[in-house]
């Protein structure tokens, strides 16, 4: 087992040389195997390991019993250990959540002080080959899509699986065979949650009258249906950046012509990335609420609106889809001086790095909606972010003669509502960018450019520090 560890580490990269991993140990049979898995394989990659334990203060003494026992253990190995005891019922009262997530959260959250004093790292946790099994169960009966039926994965942004693709006897067999002392949390024998009802009684009902190898089935179910769904995110991916008017902070702007040009599964897909970009999150969205917002932007009239989780509004106009925040609270005029390196203004909302180049350095220009070059030569004192102000005129990319800024978004279809949301990028005599939109003519890298001014505006969620 060690050996087949070492190589999913190896091959899906979930730990490299210096990392510090922290492995999340509860005492149970599955947290000590990985632990121990760990341990193995610090002897072929030179990684830091660090024990962590959480009492979730639902069991009294026996869940002291288990965290003494996981620190006298990482005292016997010489690992870093860290503890904490929380309230998880009290705070998934709070947070309106079930106990479980709330358990999660606050797990994970523990994980993550401790990795952010050792400078970041990684969450190892005991995830295996069950727990997809009956993860993808719970998803099923609750009407998951082809994402859902992809479980977990190895690797989830800083959280690492070492042995999803091990079974829970072959952990056991592991844990026997190596005399490995593990506790037991009597909580996992209660058919008191829905994964323990699953697995205590759905498993094993399938396993007596139907397949004895429903684990297996279920992980090449997993498997199969992350590979077509990867595939599909991506080729969503391109499809959102082509129909993509404008993205910032506070809200997407769609093409609706090109949108209704999309299948049905790619439309969903854009509702749910872009709905993630303004909420930083997918929890809470159903496929109900994505439904709606497509039958309302292919088929709604100009005006109607679909109000959607966590105050965000999803609504049709002219020839855009627009998906925004509800009650943005923007200043009615803003102007705010743009410096050298990263700018962030949060009264706005908007996140801009700006950089300075000589023109060799730069070898190929490709600009984006998010990112554009200019001729830095050209601009006339300082760079302001600002909204538009009355009698603002441009001169359009590709165009020769100036336009009122006013006749643009009127020609660009975008409403009054988003006209004063829109910031612009000036110098003290003219507009260099409608930011998501047209740059001037004016700022365009020529063959004689010397500097290059590079501008990219950053969402919420991808700031730049």
């Amino acid at each position: 087992m060690e050996a087949k560890v070492l190589y999913t580490i190896m091959k899906y990269g979930l730990i490299k040389e210096k990392d510090n991993i922290v492995v999340g140990v509860s005492g149970g049979p599955d947290s000590m195997a990985l632990l121990y898995l760990l341990i193995e394989a610090k002897k072929q990659i030179d990684f830091n390991l660090i024990i962590a334990h959480v009492n979730h203060g639902v069991r009294g003494n026996e869940a002291l019993e288990d965290e003494l026992f996981v620190q006298r253990k990482a005292k016997e190995l010489g690992i870093s250990f860290y503890s904490k005891t929380t309230d998880m019922i009290a705070y998934g009262k709070e947070k309106g959540i079930s106990s479980e997530e709330a358990g999660r959260e606050l797990r994970y959250g523990f994980f993550r002080e401790i990795l952010d004093k050792y400078g970041g790292g990684k969450i190892a946790v005991a995830h295996n080959m069950n727990d997809q099994a009956e993860t993808l169960l719970m998803r099923i009966m609750r009407g998951t899509g082809i994402d859902g039926l992809g479980g977990m994965e190895f690797i989830t942004h800083d959280i690492i699986r070492p042995i999803l693709n091990i079974s829970r006897n072959k952990i056991e067999k592991y844990i026997e065979e190596r005399n490995i002392e593990t506790v037991l949390d009597k909580t996992n024998l209660l058919p008191i949650y829905t994964r323990n009802k699953i697995r205590l009684e759905l498993i094993p009902y399938i396993e007596d009258n139907f397949n004895p190898s429903i684990i297996e089935s279920l992980w090449r179910l997993s498997q199969i249906s992350s590979i077509d769904s990867k595939f599909l995110e991506e080729y969503s991916d391109k499809k959102y950046n082509l129909i993509l008017k404008s993205e910032m902070e506070n809200y997407i702007i769609l093409d609706k012509e090109l949108f209704r040009r999309q299948d049905i599964s790619i439309q969903q897909r854009i509702i749910r990335k872009s709905t993630e970009k303004l909420r930083g999150k997918l929890q809470g969205l159903t496929e109900q609420h994505i439904s709606s917002v497509v039958d309302l932007f292919n088929f709604g009239d100009t005006g109607k609106t679909i109000n959607l989780p966590d105050g965000i509004i999803a609504k049709t106009d002219y020839n855009n889809l627009i998906i925004e925040k509800g009650k943005i609270d923007v200043p009615k005029e803003y102007s705010y001086k743009l410096d050298i390196g990263n700018n962030y203004f949060p009264s706005v909302g908007y996140n801009f790095n700006i950089k300075v180049l000589p023109r060799e350095e730069i070898q190929d220009i490709k600009s984006n909606k998010n990112l554009r070059f200019f001729d830095y030569d050209e601009v006339k004192g300082n760079l302001i972010l600002r909204n538009r102000r009355n009698g603002d005129r441009f001169i359009p990319y590709g165009m020769n003669g100036s336009k009122k800024l006013k006749d643009y978004f009127i020609d660009e279809k975008i409403s009054r509502d988003l006209r004063d949301k829109i910031p612009v990028i000036a110098d003290s005599e003219h507009i260099l960018w409608v930011v998501g939109y047209r740059t001037s003519n004016l700022y365009m890298v020529k063959n004689n450019t010397k500097r290059v001014l590079v501008i990219q505006y950053f969402d919420s969620n991808n700031r730049e520090e």
